[in-house]
């Protein structure tokens, strides 16, 4: 099996010169499909110079304004990150990502989002994540350059595909596909909707319950059917509530 559905996502770069490095280091291990969002500078010459032979990578990368828009119709979006986070996430080291990445690779498209290279993701863009990713450097010195993370990235890839032992995949057999990130983030912003109107969600309540909640959901990975389903029930609850409001104001 090829590695066309894994997408290698860039978020802010700086340097337009680690944009080039990136797609050589891409085309090194047979990847392709290059999504940039919001680059400080692209295209650039220094970019095409970096880029060395992989200009076709360049050449056909797609520039999106938002995180959201690039992994929208993706099934699996996995984040790298650095450090840890107040709240923990699923976290796997790069080979097992490889593994789980390349095992779902043939039913749908599969993100590597890769951070700013001073800061790396937000927390915000890595709740967006199923899963993180965190390489393992030597803990005195674990800054990685852009290329270089993407490189031992795509590499692990490269070699999980040569290999041709897939992961473990408990999707394999599901009768449904994972619903897409651009699903799950619509079905979210229903849920805070829902959440508010019942009365349940306050602006005195703790920040971090949507949070909390959403990390249940891109863990959970529901179907498309199962989050139509969700859907389905947020709107009943909103129209129970309304006609119950309804019905109180014209007693009153």
């Amino acid at each position: 099996m090829s590695l066309d559905n894994i997408r290698i996502v860039l978020v802010n770069t700086s340097h337009p010169g680690n944009i080039g490095a990136v797609a050589r280091a891409m085309k090194n291990m047979c990847v392709s499909d290059l999504a940039l969002v919001s680059p400080k500078k692209f295209p650039h010459d220094e970019a095409t110079w970096r880029a060395s032979n992989a200009t076709d990578v360049l050449d056909s990368a797609k520039v999106f304004e938002t995180l959201e828009e690039a992994i929208a119709d993706c099934g699996l979006v996995i984040g790298t990150s650095a450090r840890g986070r107040r709240i923990p996430w699923p976290l796997l080291d790069p080979r097992n990502c490889a593994k789980q990445a390349y095992g779902e690779a043939s039913k749908h498209k599969v993100a590597l989002v890769f951070g700013r290279e001073d800061r790396g993701l937000t927390n915000e863009e890595l709740q967006l994540c199923n899963l993180h990713v965190n390489i393992p450097a030597n803990e005195e010195y674990s800054s990685l350059n852009l290329a270089m993370a993407v490189q031992v990235l795509c590499y692990e890839l490269r070699m999980t595909a040569l290999d041709g032992q897939l992961s473990s995949n408990p999707l394999e057999e599901w009768d449904q596909p994972p619903a897409t990130a651009d699903a799950l983030a619509r079905y979210i912003v229903h849920l805070e909707e829902t959440l508010t109107e019942l009365g349940f969600l306050r602006a005195d309540a703790p920040k971090q319950l949507m949070t909390r909640l959403q990390r249940l959901y891109t863990r959970a990975r529901p179907d498309e059917m199962e989050v139509n389903i969700l859907r389905g029930i947020l709107t009943a609850t909103q129209y129970q509530i309304r006609q119950q409001k309804l019905a109180t104001d014209e007693r009153n």
